[in-house]
């Protein structure tokens, strides 16, 4: 997934990148909106994160020409702490989310995490596999014809995973994503370790052996 970082604060800027890049995302960055919409008229992404308050004007020039040009990407936009009618005017002509400065970067992923989930599902209520159906209204799992029970933390992994096919998850994003605050407190990983070997135990039990993909030492990834 390649996500276009678009802040003129260069400490700021760097740390997202940093902590994206460490979840496995690609990363481009623009500091100001020239430089940004030449980027965005050579490259395609699919995720922009925009500063409204850019130095050679606002950020909401360039929410207006992906939703002109790319209207497909997500975008979520980072404004000041009072900038209400900026908010409002960028949702109005197509933004997905915002933040408000400041944030925590774990939220951020959250944020992206939850658009591109979104827009995976291509504004359905169900993803279907091989055998395999997630519907996220009546939050059921079917499996092979029959219902798959399964706890919160294992419902929401399985969406989480099946909403970023073949994307490489790793344990510390899983355990932002699906635990949020409550995960920085961990000084270790068995949670998710545990929800994981519960969830493949269930699905293998399914004859669905194949989803759930174990990269050691990394984290995980949803095989289609």
């Amino acid at each position: 997934m390649k996500i276009f970082v678009i802040e003129d604060e260069k400490s700021l800027r760097e740390d997202i990148v940093e902590y994206l890049s460490e979840n496995y995302y690609k990363c481009d960055v623009a500091a100001n909106i020239q430089i940004a919409l030449q980027k965005l008229k050579d490259n395609t992404y699919d995720c922009a994160l925009i500063d409204i308050g850019l130095p050679d004007g606002s950020g909401i020039e360039i929410i207006e020409y992906i939703k002109n040009h790319n209207p497909g990407m997500g975008v979520i936009m980072i404004t000041a702490k009072n900038a209400l009618e900026d908010k409002l005017e960028s949702l109005k002509i197509g933004a997905d989310d915002y933040l408000t400065k400041p944030f925590h970067l774990s939220e951020l992923n959250a944020r992206i995490y939850s658009l591109m989930r979104r827009r995976n599902f291509g504004g359905k209520n169900a993803l279907s596999f091989d055998g395999l159906e997630i519907d996220t209204s009546e939050k059921k799992v079917i499996a092979n014809g029959f219902g798959l029970q399964l706890t919160k933390k294992e419902y929401d992994i399985l969406v989480y995973l099946a909403s970023n096919p073949t994307h490489l998850i790793t344990k510390e994003a899983l355990a932002e994503n699906i635990w949020g605050d409550k995960a920085d407190m961990a000084t270790s990983f068995d949670f998710v370790y545990s929800q994981i070997k519960n969830l493949k135990k269930k699905l293998n039990e399914a004859n669905l052996k194949k989803y759930i993909k174990v990269v050691y030492g990394l984290g995980y990834k949803f095989m289609e």
